[in-house]
């Protein structure tokens, strides 16, 4: 019985060809079509990618933008301005503003705080939050409702205080929070309080008040000093709380008393070559009022452009969506290649929009990849149908060896087209493999049964 089952088992393993049938792709005629099989190498790649191909493009609306493409809105150009008529004063007289009482610098909104705390290394090290903050150097921004925000300690306001309260404020809020209290506190950035400047000087701007109180002629210093040719006619103009005062140029030069004048948060300095007190001040509302008018037309203009703006965007994201939606269910026309063989993931591949696709993409990307147990990568083939109508029984087979370093670098430039199958062989063993664990089951199970 033993030599019955011997011969038996050849026969079926000799007969694998007729019991099991696995897909091989041969050079010549089959099956009424010519199959021409072309090795690809560094030199046939370049015939396989010839057949001309434009892969698809996705809807303009892909490619763009919800934005205007002309910049910020131009605010609408207020009315001319009135002339002002040149006069020669015969006499200049100092009208200086009210003495201001020394005071310390209060912390404003738009201040930049720097809190320091103990370097790593002491018990400080439990402010997670607030020792980070320090190690970057990260200041706290005074926000409009005049406080600063502080990891693990909160929102804590400071606005109109000045350094040493908002050291207690702060003090008490870390006590609160069980958290140690050893900081310094200072102010890095000043941009609460500011003393605009304007007129006959070298660069019209604003001056920054800080800690050291603003004087009168370090302002003028900082916008690159008086331009007036004739000093003698030039004045200099002080607007404060809806009041205007005036020092005379030649006076400013030489007094000490003028020059240290202490200047405060929305002064108004323009320094004036007429002495017309009535149109220096009315110069300085029709500025006001200028500004107004340009402000509030540009808001116009940025509100529009905004809902514009939002408009188209819903119109791209829907135009998107839609598309998309339409590729899903297969409404949308698309190129797809066929992948088969010893493959992961068989099935039907879409080419992507915009680019070609190419072996390695398919291989990797649409079937996953081949597995090393059964896929044969000496036996890797891209069929391809001819396109002359002439010979429309044709099939090119261009066989790529991808056991071979330069195999692998051909699976990177063999490109794809349309309606092409992509096919990876099975090993040899696979196939004998699957003949046995198939058609045999049974049989190997004889000689337990003739034994018993």
């Amino acid at each position: 019985m033993r030599q019955l089952y011997t011969l038996g088992l050849a026969l079926l393993i000799g007969g694998c060809g007729v019991a099991y049938h696995s897909p091989v792709i041969r050079d010549g005629v089959v099956d009424g079509g010519k199959v021409r099989v072309i090795d690809v190498t560094p030199e046939t790649v370049f015939a396989a990618n010839r057949d001309p191909y434009q892969p698809r493009a996705l809807p303009a609306a892909f490619h763009q933008t919800a934005g205007s493409g002309g910049g910020s809105p131009v605010a609408e150009a207020g009315p001319e301005t009135a002339f002002q008529p040149e006069t020669r004063p015969e006499e200049l007289v100092a009208r200086l503003p009210p003495p201001v009482p020394p005071e310390p610098y209060r912390i404003g909104v738009g201040d930049v705080v720097l809190l320091a705390t103990k370097t790593p290394g002491t018990s400080v090290e439990e402010l997670t939050g607030l020792l980070a903050a320090e190690n970057r150097r990260q200041g706290y921004t005074v926000q409009d409702d005049g406080s600063i925000a502080i990891p693990d300690v909160g929102r804590v306001r400071i606005a109109e205080m000045t350094l040493e309260e908002a050291e207690a404020v702060l003090f008490q809020r870390l006590l609160e929070r069980q958290i140690d209290p050893s900081f310094s506190l200072e102010i890095a950035d000043f941009n609460a309080r500011k003393v605009s400047i304007g007129g006959a000087v070298a660069q019209p701007g604003v001056a920054r008040i800080t800690l050291i109180p603003l004087t009168l002629d370090n302002a003028l210093a900082a916008v690159g000093g008086i331009t007036a040719a004739d000093r003698d006619a030039a004045v200099i103009r002080i607007y404060r709380d809806g009041s205007l005062y005036e020092i005379p140029v030649r006076d400013f030069l030489v007094s000490p008393r003028y020059q240290k004048l202490r200047l405060i948060d929305r002064d108004s300095v323009f320094v004036d070559t007429e002495y017309d007190l009535g149109k220096a001040q009315a110069y300085f509302a029709e500025q006001i009022q200028l500004r107004e008018f340009e402000q509030g037309s540009r808001q116009n203009e940025m509100q529009i452009l905004t809902q514009a703006t939002e408009l188209r965007r819903g119109e791209l994201a829907e135009e998107r969506e839609n598309f998309s939606a339409r590729v899903e269910m297969g409404a949308e026309p698309q190129d797809y290649v066929y992948l088969s063989g010893e493959m992961f993931k068989q099935g039907r591949w879409s080419l992507p929009y915009g680019q070609v696709a190419t072996l390695a993409d398919a291989l990797y990307q649409g079937g996953g990849g081949a597995p090393n147990r059964t896929a044969d990568p000496r036996q890797i083939y891209v069929l391809r149908s001819s396109t002359n109508p002439l010979e429309f029984s044709g099939i090119t087979a261009w066989h790529v060896d991808g056991s071979s370093a330069v195999g692998m670098m051909m699976l990177t430039r063999l490109e794809l087209r349309p309606r092409d199958i992509v096919f990876v062989s099975e090993q040899p063993v696979t196939r004998w493999s699957r003949v046995i664990e198939q058609l045999s089951p049974n049989f190997l199970q004889l000689p337990g049964a003739y034994s018993n």
